[in-house]
């Protein structure tokens, strides 16, 4: 009677094993397209992902929520360890305002969708759009508290973003300087007058910042807005190398990261314990995979590697420390992964652990 009690429980658990099972690794799962003029076009993006399942994976559908979204995708079955797209179009013609809409993904390996968003802001200067400038500084109103630059690469020219300001108080105000970190450079209007709007124009220079992953940084507008002459802004960015697709012989030969456990349940643990556990990271390509960089969207993960470089057919150890510092429950945290896989050069490993008082 036992051993069927037990064989029941194990047949149970079977599903929800399978359930963790992510076969599909996006590098990211929504994308924001920050300010988009409706007059310059569409709007395109697109997910890159990894075959994770340990067997080849076709994408059999992929449904936009709106037909102003065109979507595209690999056609062929994509191999293991090999990546491949989804395309989002974002057409904005007439769409003015904010937008999310999503691409439901099907493939054959299960009955699961993927659900990917797309959002972002899409404006005309020929329009009235007072109304969507509802974050207020002053007599200066934005559409955003911050600054969001998106993706910057840097080992390419300075990414470059636009965004608009409007002046609803009923005087002119001038814009006198920025304070600024030197890798940043700020165009503003000279001065605003009552109800005029303007652009404030961000360049952000990869190269000179040289440093991977997520960065945030403050900017400090002096103006004589009284009252309110100085506005402080928070800028962000991801910072990744840029690498353009292999083909040919480039393409047999490139390295390929390969992470054995991308989602990983830690399991329930109490407050006071150190938690760690090793992933293997694996080159599956014909070159030196490099590790650039590794970070971690918590203090309280930290990880250890012991090989940087990783010949092609080897593997390297990935040590992941997690300290609850005094947290509790369910924790959702994130490590991401740089490297020189030119198909795939960032790559994410989720972390799960439940905490216990």
């Amino acid at each position: 009677m036992k051993n069927v009690l037990v064989l029941i429980l194990v047949c149970l658990a079977l599903p929800c094993l399978s359930q963790q099972v992510e076969p599909l690794i996006f590098r990211e799962k929504t994308y924001d397209f920050g300010d988009i003029e409706e007059g310059k076009g569409n709007a395109d993006h697109e997910f890159i992902f990894t075959n994770n399942s340990g067997r080849p994976v076709k994408i059999v559908s992929v449904q936009a929520s709106c037909g102003c979204t065109t979507p595209g995708w690999s056609q062929n079955p994509i191999p293991q360890a090999k990546t491949g797209f989804i395309r989002a179009s974002f057409d904005p013609r007439g769409r003015p305002g904010y937008f999310s809409k999503t691409l439901t993904v099907t493939t054959d390996w299960d009955a699961n969708p993927i659900v990917l968003q797309i959002k972002g802001h899409v404006f005309n200067e020929g329009t009235d759009e007072s109304n969507d400038f509802s974050v207020a500084n002053g007599n200066l109103y934005f559409i955003s508290s911050s600054f969001n630059i998106g993706k910057v690469f840097i080992n390419r020219s300075a990414a470059e973003k636009q965004f608009l300001v409007m002046n609803k108080g009923t005087v002119s105000i001038r814009l006198l300087e920025v304070m600024k970190p030197p890798y940043l450079k700020v165009e503003m209007p000279a001065s605003l007058a009552p109800q005029e709007k303007g652009v404030i124009k961000i360049s952000y220079d990869g190269q000179l910042k040289n440093q991977f992953g997520f960065a945030s940084d403050n900017i400090q507008i002096k103006t004589d807005d009284p009252g309110y002459e100085a506005k402080s802004f928070s800028v962000f960015a991801s910072l990744e190398e840029y690498y353009p697709t292999p083909v040919g012989e480039e393409a047999t030969k490139a390295p390929i990261l390969f992470i054995k456990e991308p989602a990983i349940d830690l399991g329930r643990f109490r407050q006071s314990d150190l938690i760690d556990k090793s992933v293997a990271i694996v080159n599956n390509g014909k070159r030196d995979l490099q590790i650039k960089a590794i970070q971690s969207n918590c203090t309280c993960l930290t990880t250890e590697l012991n090989k940087k470089v990783v010949y092609p057919g080897d593997s390297s150890m990935l040590k992941i420390s997690f300290k609850p510092q005094n947290r509790g429950g369910t924790q959702l945290k994130a490590i991401t992964l740089y490297s020189n896989d030119p198909r795939n050069p960032v790559q994410r490993i989720n972390v799960q652990v439940y905490l216990e008082e």
